[in-house]
């Protein structure tokens, strides 16, 4: 029994402290490097390709997926007048200012604006664009011919969450204000479902939501017609933290680029997108249609959905693991008796209920707040620099322990009391009849449940998303704010997700099934006295 506890103590030990001496060599900070977060889909500004053509940056971490896009232009120049190597590390729009807070990043080039909210937090460069509002809607809504905020009136419009955006809605009369999406491959499949009748966006994105959709128009308000902002509010400037000795370098930069090559620099982009240069509309009347843009989306991203899906295994697999080891010694350790010794008696209490509190914690929070908090916690607190492969399996881990750790009492908990009692009655001590007799009937009783957690870690990573871990739900999402191809690509996505979470069922089924099979136990037979 002893060893069984030294295992489980070692897992333990690794799971939670591994990761903090495990950093990956892109995810260091070495002053020859200028690395910017971005979203990667949000062409123009920024997007995901499979090549580096038109002289795409690979993103950090993932050596088949690059990032292109006015952004990775404007930042290419920024690092090449530092003397520095450029590199695009991927996050999720929420993630990006605590990840330049906590120095996982140099800097932010991803469209976002100088807003008098943000710069209490971080400090902004001089802008290196400028951009008017408009709205996008659908061509067959009693909307399209707008020309002014007042002809909007009564209609259901949105904006990304945490941006100004969303706050002019407000200066639409009579508007039915919805509520704000995380990102725009959501307002897009919102607007052509239905759901709302448009969103605010901003005049590069709005180009490319049309160009590549034929059922959308951009609504383009006449001067004094649109909306009211302020010149930071329609400004488009490099994040950096505050008081960063770079930000003077940075501005210098800048200004030596012109007007006009800022122009050329975003109309080429426009040119450049994925989205736009596939002309999917053509290709869809005159090769299949549906099945045909299944078929170029798998083409162009099914390197990237699989690599997505093989760390999505990975994570699921390792942490329900994992999170086995760290429930079946929490759950062993709740059930020692308690010492006679006062001093052990007082450290076993304290024990137990550090990790109660441990318990309750991680299952009374969700997995996406658990994330953010380790993650860039960590990073704030101690500055430790997680790899985010490492912090993924961290966090999931630990989630999975602690619900693994309740169901574990209640399998041990659920073997008949004559057990133990029989155990002790032949001189068995809580070990021996722990290793011999209760734990191997607990494990097949809460079989089932390993199972379940197995199928739910390999959906819920998609949660890991907002710390940018590359899962398929990740891979996916960048896919599909770069072609625009919303129900598609992510019906490609789900049926990924189907084969793997049937494959873990099936495999469960069939460990189940040689658990419960007769050739599983041992037959003792009874011998004759020769008495019928």
């Amino acid at each position: 029994m002893k060893k069984i506890y030294w295992l489980l103590f070692i897992s333990l030990f690794t799971v939670l402290f591994g990761s903090t001496t495990i950093a990956s060599a892109d995810e260091q900070t070495p002053d020859d490097q200028f690395r910017v977060g971005m979203e990667t889909s949000y062409a123009p500004f920024n997007w995901t390709q499979t090549s580096d053509e038109n002289d795409a940056v690979p993103k950090s971490g993932d050596s088949s997926s690059y990032a292109g896009g006015y952004d990775v232009q404007m930042a290419k120049k920024i690092a090449e007048g530092m003397d520095k190597e450029l590199v695009v590390v991927p996050i999720e729009w929420d993630g990006l200012v605590p990840a330049l807070k906590s120095g996982k990043i140099d800097g932010i080039v991803a469209g976002m604006s100088p807003t008098e909210e943000r710069r209490k937090e971080i400090d902004f460069t001089d802008p290196y664009y400028e951009s008017d509002l408009v709205t996008v809607t659908r061509k067959d809504s009693d909307y399209a011919d707008a020309k002014s905020l007042d002809d909007l009136n009564g209609a259901k419009i949105t904006a990304q969450l945490n941006t100004f955006h969303y706050s002019v809605i407000d200066q639409i009369p009579g508007v039915d204000k919805q509520q704000a999406q995380d990102d725009f491959s959501a307002m897009r499949v919102a607007l052509s479902s239905g759901i709302i009748d448009g969103y605010v966006s901003e005049r590069p994105e709005g180009i490319t939501a049309t160009n590549v959709n034929d059922d959308l128009t951009m609504i383009d308000f006449d001067e004094g017609e649109g909306f009211e902002t302020a010149p930071e509010d329609i400004q488009v400037a490099v994040g950096m933290r505050q008081d960063d000795p770079d930000l003077s370098t940075v501005n210098d930069i800048l200004s030596g680029i012109s007007q006009d090559e800022r122009t050329e620099i975003m109309d080429q982009a426009v040119e450049d997108q994925p989205s736009s240069s596939s002309d999917s509309d053509d290709e869809d009347e005159s090769s299949g249609g549906l099945l045909a843009t299944f078929g170029d989306i798998i083409s162009q991203y099914g390197i990237l959905f699989l690599k997505g899906a093989g760390l999505t295994l990975l994570i699921a697999v390792f942490s329900t693991i994992a999170g086995t080891m760290v429930g079946l010694l929490i759950g062993i350790f709740r059930t020692l008796p308690e010492s006679e010794n006062p001093l052990l008696h007082g450290l076993q209490k304290i024990a137990n209920g550090l990790l109660r509190i441990y318990i309750e914690i991680f299952r009374g929070t969700p997995m996406m707040v658990q994330a953010m908090v380790i993650f860039y916690g960590v990073a704030l607190l101690f500055s430790i620099d997680m790899n985010r492969t490492v912090a993924a399996l961290l966090i999931v881990s630990v989630n999975t322990g602690a619900y693994m750790a309740e169901i574990v009492r209640g399998g041990i908990f659920a073997v008949d009391d004559g057990q133990f009692e029989a155990a002790q009655a032949i001189g068995m001590t809580h070990g021996q009849t722990m290793r011999k007799v209760i734990l191997p009937q607990a494990i097949r009783n809460i079989l089932p449940a390993i199972g379940n957690e197995s199928v739910i870690n390999i959906k819920d990573t998609a949660v890991l998303s907002v710390i940018s871990v590359g899962d398929l739900f990740f891979q996916g999402s960048a896919a599909a704010g770069t072609n625009l191809l919303f129900f598609q690509t992510f019906t490609i996505v789900g049926a990924i997700y189907l084969v793997m979470t049937l494959s873990a069922t099936g495999l469960l089924r069939l460990m189940e099934k040689k658990i419960d099979s007769p050739n599983s136990y041992t037959k003792i037979e009874e011998t004759t006295t020769g008495h019928e």
